[in-house]
């Protein structure tokens, strides 16, 4: 078994890797649906199943998409930053229509069902590897940009209405207990937030198996056409090809990587178009996963479909006083005050967090040594952390709630914002420690001056650490909240501000890799994350009682 690991770890780094994180995920896996079998609603697991096809497809994609971008049209990090942000966006701010429809026609798993197979066809379109003649802008990234909206329209229609029908699962769960008794209920309402951790953990197994695979099947594409991967060489196949002058560094740069993927002949214009087609149509290859991601995650909702709550309607009370009907009312109020007011923290959280597929995977390729392994798989160190840290954040939450010293959930979110704070004065530390310059001008260094001021893979480890345990102190919990204080027949709508809220962030989101190449020392970018965060929490912590008292 030793000398197994050693030949596979000398023969492909990636998938030894994979195959240690399966080790350490199944035996978690089967723990979550003892646990969640045991003492959660029936419903929990095949939603959350459902909910994990979806985003294995979506993770595959959005692992490599801002650096396929480059690779593909030539365009700069920025511009595919911006690209990238407006998805984004996208993915979540039509999640508010997809709620709006969901919630008037009351037919949510009719539009479940609907956003599976739009998201599908879109994948479909991204996986045709078609190619223009010429970099930059052409009519085949506008075919590329309305396969995304595809994708963002049906996810629109897709997630936040699972969520809320996980929503109501814990309301009938509640509901049902209350007949039996105020211990009963009591222990019901305590199952909420573990049971949104449960359905958040399954959407990041998706997650951390996700990022391999187009790795994989873009370095097999390119094995199968003896060639070898490189990060930097497609930026510098479009240099040549779209006539832009080199400096000698840079053609020193691009005969040197030549020779490094296997390439032994005159390295012109034909090398280059015919590296990036190669290159490229290795990952076109594993949106083809994607599209069979979301028909799997389609029929385990198709065949559960009956076992699902629908989100109840409003209810008509008769004879309610005006009296009754204003105090009503003020609590509606109320709640959606405290709603807006959790997401206006939530925006600047998902600003910082998101920049995994941003800032983070520039970073990772420019910054950090990934010779054997691609910048794309340092994305799985996320969920794979969410899904070993979750059991123990609910064992301490558990242990602290059944000793009376339990906090609550607003406090908890103000917790993470300090958390993620603490992920970016580390990578402060880290860019003045060894005086990391723009982005822009680590481009123009030589390969040897590059490798020296690379730094090692635990610093990506470390970051995304801090950044797990806030996210777990924030989304799944910030899903609970929504689900606790949306009026029952508004769930949709507010499942869809809570995601609305992650879209604002994500709009910005290009930003950091407009500052990381831009300003003038690379501290500076962590800087203004690490400032965001926390004057969040200081903004939550100032509203604390009032979020507590609303949502007793």
């Amino acid at each position: 078994m030793i000398d197994f690991c050693k030949t596979l770890w000398q023969e492909n780094q990636t998938l030894a890797i994979l195959y240690a994180i399966l080790i350490v995920v199944v035996p978690l896996l089967v723990f979550y649906v003892v646990k969640a079998l045991k003492e959660h609603p029936k419903g929990l697991i095949p939603a959350a199943l459902a909910n994990m096809g979806e985003r294995f497809g979506y993770y595959i994609m959005n692992a490599v998409l801002l650096l396929f971008l480059c690779s593909k049209f030539g365009i700069s990090d920025d511009a595919a930053g911006w690209i990238y942000a407006v998805f984004y966006f996208l993915i979540y701010v039509l999640s508010l229509p997809g709620g709006i429809i969901a919630d008037r026609t009351q037919k949510y798993k009719t539009t479940i069902i609907t956003g599976l197979l739009v998201m599908a066809l879109g994948y479909g379109l991204l996986s045709i590897p078609v190619f223009a003649e010429t970099t930059g802008m052409s009519w085949v990234l506008v075919f590329t940009c309305f396969a995304l909206l595809l994708i963002a329209a049906g996810n629109g229609l897709f997630k936040g209405n699972l969520q809320a029908i996980v929503g109501q699962m814990y309301d009938d769960f509640e509901a049902q207990a209350a007949a039996k008794g105020p211990e009963e209920l009591a222990r019901a309402k305590s199952k909420r937030d573990a049971g949104f951790q449960i359905f958040y953990v399954f959407i990041n197994i998706g997650g951390v198996i996700a990022p391999f695979v187009a790795p994989l099947l873009r370095s097999f594409w390119l094995k199968a056409h003896n060639f070898a991967y490189n990060a930097d060489l497609p930026r510098l196949c479009h240099k040549m090809l779209d006539g832009s002058t080199m400096s000698e560094g840079d053609v020193a740069n691009l005969n040197a990587l030549a020779a490094n993927v296997g390439h032994t002949g005159t390295v012109d214009a034909n090398f280059c178009s015919q590296y990036l087609e190669i290159f490229n149509t290795g990952v076109h290859l594993s949106f083809i996963a994607s599209v069979v991601a979301m028909l799997i995650s389609f029929f385990i909702f198709v065949a559960v479909l009956k076992r699902l709550p629908n989100p109840a309607k409003k209810e008509k009370k008769a004879n309610v006083s005006k009296e009754e009907s204003v105090e009503n009312a003020k609590e509606i109020r109320q709640r959606i005050y405290a709603l807006f007011a959790v997401l206006g923290v939530a925006v600047f959280f998902w600003f910082s967090f998101h920049q995994n597929g941003q800032s983070l995977s520039v970073f990772a390729r420019d910054f950090v040594t990934t010779d054997t392994i691609a910048p794309e798989i340092w994305q799985c160190i996320n969920p794979f952390f969410v899904i070993v840290l979750t059991p123990i954040i609910m064992l301490i939450f558990g242990a602290m709630r059944s000793r009376g010293k339990d906090f609550s959930t607003p406090k908890k979110i103000a917790l993470g914002m300090f958390i993620t704070a603490l992920a970016y004065v580390f990578l402060c530390i880290i860019a003045i420690v060894n005086n990391y310059p723009s982005g822009e001008e680590f481009k123009g260094l030589t390969e040897a001056v590059k490798m020296s001021l690379k730094s090692g893979p635990e610093v990506l480890i470390i970051t995304y650490f801090f950044l797990t345990v806030a996210e777990l102190f924030i989304s799944p919990l910030g899903l609970a909240f929504v689900s606790k204080v949306a009026p029952k027949h508004l769930q949709g709508i507010c499942q869809g501000l809570w995601l609305t809220a992650t879209a604002i962030g994500n709009l910005f989101i290009a930003l950091g890799v407009t500052m990381l190449n831009s300003l003038p020392s690379q501290w500076m970018t962590w800087a203004v994350f690490a400032a965001f965060c926390l004057l969040s929490m200081g903004v939550m912590l100032s509203m604390l009682k009032w979020l507590e008292r609303v949502t007793k």
